[in-house]
């Protein structure tokens, strides 16, 4: 019987110094793994990033069932505040250290370790499909899109897709991701007429401008929530002016703002809401004000049904417990597996992902690569 042992992959993998956008080893650990075991392989570059197609069975009959993760990762940050050497892969009292271990090395290994598995010891009648992308944590322009473009142009497909990232705040198995809500950025400029700060009637501050325009989209709410949302949110991120001198009036004030918005907008709609409070304000202070858009992703739900039923039975059968739907938290590449096929996020906890000492208790490895081949088992049934 075939048996990966997850912790030892991930524990390889986090030794792979993938730091986005660099493969380090880690895609090409795993295609090597993956082909040696029945799955076909394919590399997929774009933009000088590693990616990974894989594909057990034919796809000629019955379903397909994918999983989607991401080898690369976040930098370490400054080193000295580490205990413990990033990509070393150590093991103090239980738990696995390294930059990865949580966000998503050891989701990566659990699911490759149980397809594996799965495949090998209790062939079924239909495909399962490997994704994985060294370009999430970065501009995510040619990672999973890279990916899924491939597939478009060479036929293939999947029927559902689980995205092992980290889910659960505080205990294994307590929340699945259902959904995400949207993210835009606006980059806004206010240009004024700079003058003497002595006679600031000779001048248009664009400061003061600026400070009416936060003030009003802070305090203009966006919604009340959906059914399956929270608040879309507002945050200012950045105000600035790059002004040294204490008696001149700049004449240039610059401003970020992110949203996270819900299924009640898309990023067009949320545009023109702030071009709208942009043009009040600019008509109000006599001010240019000019805006830039970036659009990450759009919100999306997949509704409660046959694969949120899925994943629950399976930890339920695992764990005891019921995991939570949940739309929370910020983006993942499942924005962009939407569009091909239902997509829920599954996957250990989250607590330490990104953070200096990053870690993943070792028992939660074994306990999602059991989880991800029940899903599998109860899938072929």
């Amino acid at each position: 019987m075939k048996n990966i042992d997850a912790f030892e992959l991930t524990s390889n993998l986090i030794k792979c110094p993938s730091v986005t956008p660099d493969e380090g080893g880690a895609i090409t650990l795993l295609d090597n793994l993956l082909s040696q075991n029945g799955f076909e392989c394919t590399r997929i570059e774009r933009g000088g990033v590693s990616n990974l197609f894989a594909r057990w069975g034919s796809g000629n009959n019955g379903r397909t069932f994918g999983f989607n993760g991401h080898t690369d990762v976040v930098p370490v940050g400054d080193i000295a505040a580490w205990s413990v050497d990033p990509f070393g892969a150590e093991v103090k009292d239980g738990f696995l250290y390294g930059r990865g271990a949580t966000d998503m090395k050891s989701g990566v290994a659990a699911f490759v370790a149980a397809a594996i598995d799965f495949t090998s010891n209790t062939p079924p009648d239909g495909s399962v499909v490997i994704t994985i992308t060294g370009d999430e944590e970065g501009d995510a322009i040619d990672g999973t899109t890279a990916i899924l473009d491939w597939m478009n142009e060479n036929g293939q497909s999947m029927d559902h897709c689980l995205v092992g990232e980290p889910t659960s705040p505080n205990h294994m198995g307590e929340m699945m991701k259902i959904g995400r809500r949207g993210s835009l950025t606006a980059f806004i400029t206010v240009q004024g007429v700079q003058g003497h700060s002595a006679y600031p009637h000779r001048a248009n501050n664009p400061v003061s401008a600026m400070v009416q325009l936060m003030t009003a989209l802070e305090e203009a709410a966006l919604d009340d929530g959906t059914e399956h949302f929270d608040q879309s949110t507002l945050a200012i991120t950045t105000i600035d002016v790059g002004n040294t001198a204490t008696n001149v009036i700049p004449e240039t004030c610059r401003a970020t703002v992110n949203i996270r918005f819900n299924d009640a907008h898309s990023g067009q709609s949320l545009t023109g809401w702030l071009q709208n409070h942009l043009d009040a304000v600019s008509e109000k202070t006599k001010t240019r004000i000019q805006m830039n858009v970036k659009i990450s992703g759009e919100s999306f739900i997949t509704p409660p049904g046959e694969l949120s039923d899925l994943i629950s039975q399976a930890v339920q059968e695992e764990l005891g417990v019921t995991p939570e739907m949940s739309t929370t938290g910020g983006t993942s590449d499942a924005r962009f597996v939407k569009n091909l096929c239902p997509v829920t996020e599954f996957g250990l906890v989250g607590k330490t992902m990104h953070a200096v000492d990053e870690r993943v208790e070792i028992a939660q490895i074994h306990q999602l690569k059991s989880i991800y081949g029940r899903i599998l088992k109860n899938y072929f049934a």
